[in-house]
């Protein structure tokens, strides 16, 4: 079996992982806004902003550091994975100490000041889920994709298990929006049970070398992550403040910010492609990177990743009318608009991750830090001029132009550090030509609904079937 073969197995395991609890978890939104109060899904909403922000602290970049210094030959991957996990524990169990000495301030800030007790649940979430990364990147490098997957869908199920039960059989509108959460907690103690005999055998470990190399290696992507979820949450965070008053007619704020949120949703469609290749591509590149053919073996990789993203990009955006039905609420249809942009954006932001394999490999992870810097940089600015002239056309045009820059930059960087043939000619012809179809298509007024969706399938297919002729020669090689 040829190694992009496999790969190609590994993201649909990683993809079973990873896309599908995700999407379970999409489908818990109408529980939660059929049952809770408006005010305290808000309350969610900034529970979780705050949970994601801090996920990239308690992780610390030791996730790749792991992948990094677990695949150097001369490294015991045991030895690491103690390495990894004691460090991972050491900077879990000080933010949480942190985070319980102002837990006070820090509940009232959030709007449960009477109830402390649920920051307390929040930081026990936060701290399985910093527990269970490396085991979780162990399984990626030992390709055990099947186990991994098992696991994430597992604790999915539990967790919608319990939202139900929690909030349709025995729900108490005093506990109101922390039934969430403690759903959430008891299904990931559920990972306890999952990586006992993995966490068992963990030994706390010190080796001042090989720490010192981990952690230099390290905090620099710990410090990526941060501007990384600006870069993810800033939009949504500011449209309401940026965007000048009266500039949608008949509609509020919150109504604006309502129809942006539901819609930026679809763009997840090709985020989670993207994140399910990232699982199985990282300890992909980090194994295969001794290869003298590697160089060439990434290139290939990337140019079929592009293709993917393609489809996805033609696939979704040529058919907002039946994502209009999804929706089931007109209200929210004029901001289908913005997905193709969205979708673009995202594109750019999957062959970034693509790219970003040369300072993972060279050990410049710094370099990560000053371009997700720089994107963070363009967000805020690029949404702080374009929002009062575009409106949500403007955020998602911000968000695009931020990947796509930093796209080029790590391309450009890579040239020097770490050259990789890539078809740089060939990816940007097929984007093209997916941009021009997605433009014509969507040009073509169809009012019958299903002869609209036919017609694009059709095109969608000759689509499909124009890229296999013109790469059946290198997909054949492929698989050799």
């Amino acid at each position: 079996m040829s190694k992009i073969k496999k790969l190609a197995g590994e993201t649909v395991l990683y993809g079973l992982g990873s896309i599908v609890p995700r999407f379970l978890n999409f489908l818990l939104v109408s529980l939660h806004t059929r049952v809770l109060p408006a005010g305290e899904y808000g309350i969610i909403t900034d529970i979780l902003a705050f949970v994601a922000f801090l996920n990239v602290i308690y992780a610390f970049g030791m996730e790749t550091a792991y992948f990094r210094f677990a695949t150097k030959s001369e490294n015991d991957e045991k030895h690491i994975f103690n390495l990894a996990q004691t460090t991972v524990i050491a900077v879990s169990v000080v933010t949480s100490l942190v985070l319980i000495i102002f837990a006070r301030p820090i509940a009232n800030d959030m709007g449960f000041a009477g109830n402390v007790d649920y920051l307390y649940w929040t930081i026990g979430i936060m701290f399985i889920d910093a527990l269970v990364i490396v085991p979780f990147a162990r399984l990626r490098l030992q390709k055990k994709g099947l186990t991994f997957a098992l696991g994430k869908v597992i604790n999915v199920l539990i967790v919608i298990a319990l939202n139900i039960y929690f909030l349709k059989v025995i729900y108490d509108p005093e506990v109101g929006f922390a039934y969430v959460l403690l759903a959430t907690l008891i299904g990931n103690a559920f990972f306890l049970l999952f990586f006992s005999r993995t966490l068992l055998s963990w030994r706390p470990t010190y080796d001042r070398r090989i720490t010192r190399e981990m952690f230099r290696y390290a905090y620099p992507v710990m410090l990526t992550g941060l501007p990384a979820m600006i870069n993810e949450m800033f939009s949504r965070k500011t449209l309401r403040y940026w965007l000048p008053e009266g500039y949608y007619p008949g509609k509020t704020e919150n109504e604006i910010l309502g129809i942006f949120g539901a819609t930026y949703k679809f763009a997840v469609v090709m985020n989670l492609a993207i994140l399910a290749f990232r699982y199985a591509a990282e300890p992909f590149f980090f194994s295969n990177a001794a290869d003298k053919n590697s160089p060439e073996l990434f290139a290939r990789v990337n140019h079929y990743f592009t293709l993917l993203c393609c489809v996805i990009l033609l696939g979704v955006s040529i058919n907002l009318d039946i994502l209009k039905l999804f929706l089931g609420n007109s209200q929210y249809y004029d901001g289908l608009r913005i997905v193709p942009v969205l979708l673009l954006g995202y594109l750019f932001l999957g062959i970034y991750y693509n790219l970003s394999v040369w300072f993972k490999l060279t050990d410049k992870t710094y370099y990560g830090t000053y371009i997700t810097l720089g994107g963070a940089i363009i967000t805020i600015v690029g949404n702080y001029f374009l929002v009062p002239i575009a409106g949500i056309d403007g955020s998602s045009w911000a968000t695009f132009i931020c990947y796509f820059t930093m796209t080029v930059v790590c391309y450009l960087l890579g040239r020097k550090y770490y050259p990789i043939p890539y078809k740089v000619v060939q990816g940007i012809s097929y984007i093209t030509l997916t941009l021009a179809l997605v433009y014509a298509i969507n040009s073509i007024v169809i009012e019958n609904i299903w002869l609209a969706s036919s017609f694009h399938m059709l095109v969608f297919v000759a689509y499909l079937l124009i890229i296999y002729f013109l790469e059946r020669k290198d997909l054949k090689a492929s698989r050799r």
